[in-house]
């Protein structure tokens, strides 16, 4: 990478870009250009000491602007949310589409050197995830084709629009499929958060409120697997600088639980038990869902590591903190 080039991160102002941001930064990595749809007061993460350009990546001027004089991209940019979301806006995720596409376009322009793109989990067959107890997906099972409607297929095609890329024009790109990925400082309400900021939130609205029940989506025994932020960080930059990661690859932790046991843990974090009801009608998802690191740990002599007790517990910490301030609107 030229040090004289510009890092981009587009989805910078997004729960993953913001901590990518901020770990750039503490690299003393640079210079670097943050892009984000939103406007930045609605950033969750905003420094001073970097661009920060508030841009609609998916008009081409857009894309063509975000990547001038850049050497390195991340592409984390994408409508998205947890199941809640993806299941009942799949008009809104297929649209991303125009952002990779007109970002690729623009990098093609530019010469950018290095281009990431995140990819998703959920690019991965369903007929391979009816069974709780499933064996972990690994990348080959993404074909013969038929991922979760509309996000899931715009993240797919997606990764073709990349390889296709490196084949014809010769930009070099590196794809992950990130696998439920939480921590502070992201999305906990109002429909786009995903499971563990989800339970989280609601283990600490039945404690503050005294009422000692909680709603889970589903019937609590499907399967996933769930990355702290840290390792998708570190991971991310691993895999785009990498020599040998020339195919889609896995970035998940292999730490396999049921919801059930998700609100267990959380439980313990805030030191109560709680009624549970089930809602059946609720989306769930798939039944089963787990990230297999063979791949990974063969080329980069590394996979996500940190345990789900460590990472959720410092995401209970975080949103205890958000809605307890005497700032935060009481809503639970």
């Amino acid at each position: 990478m030229s040090t004289q080039k510009t890092i981009v991160v587009c989805g910078a102002g997004g729960f993953i870009g913001g901590h990518l941001v901020a770990d750039l930064r503490r690299q003393g990595l640079g210079p670097i250009r943050a892009v984000d749809i939103k406007p930045l007061g609605g950033w969750y993460q905003e420094f001073k000491d970097v661009e920060n350009l508030s841009l609609d990546l998916g008009e081409k001027a857009a894309g063509e602007k975000a990547l001038a004089g850049a050497g390195t991209v991340y592409n984390l940019a994408a409508d998205m949310g947890g199941m809640g979301f993806i299941e009942n806006n799949k008009a809104l995720c297929m649209l991303t589409v125009l952002i990779n596409t007109h970002l690729l376009m623009a990098a093609q322009k530019h010469n950018v050197e290095r281009y990431f793109y995140a990819s998703s989990a959920c690019v991965y067959a369903a007929g391979k995830q009816t069974d709780p107890n499933l064996t972990a997906l690994v990348e080959e099972d993404a074909y013969p084709a038929q991922a979760e409607d509309g996000y899931g297929w715009e993240k797919l095609f997606s990764e073709r629009m990349c390889r296709h890329f490196t084949e014809d024009f010769k930009v070099l790109t590196r794809v992950a499929r990130f696998h439920n990925v939480y921590g502070p400082l992201g999305t906990y309400e109002g429909g786009r958060e995903k499971a563990p900021a989800a339970i989280c939130r609601k283990v600490i609205a039945a404690k503050l409120s005294g009422q000692h029940e909680i709603e889970i989506w589903g019937d609590g025994h499907q399967t996933r697997s769930f990355m702290y932020i840290d390792d998708c960080v570190f991971g991310t930059q691993k895999i785009l600088h990498s020599a040998n990661v020339t195919m889609p690859i896995n970035l998940g932790s292999s730490e396999m639980v049921t919801i059930n046991q998700l609100v267990d843990i959380v439980e313990a974090i805030a030191g109560l038990k709680l009624k549970r009801n089930y809602n059946l009608k609720a989306p769930k998802g798939v039944n089963g869902r787990n990230s297999d690191n063979t791949l990974i740990q063969k080329l980069l002599g590394w996979e996500p590591s940190i345990s789900l007790q460590t990472g959720l517990e410092k995401t209970y910490r975080w949103i205890h903190d958000e809605m307890t301030s005497p700032n935060k609107k009481k809503t639970y």
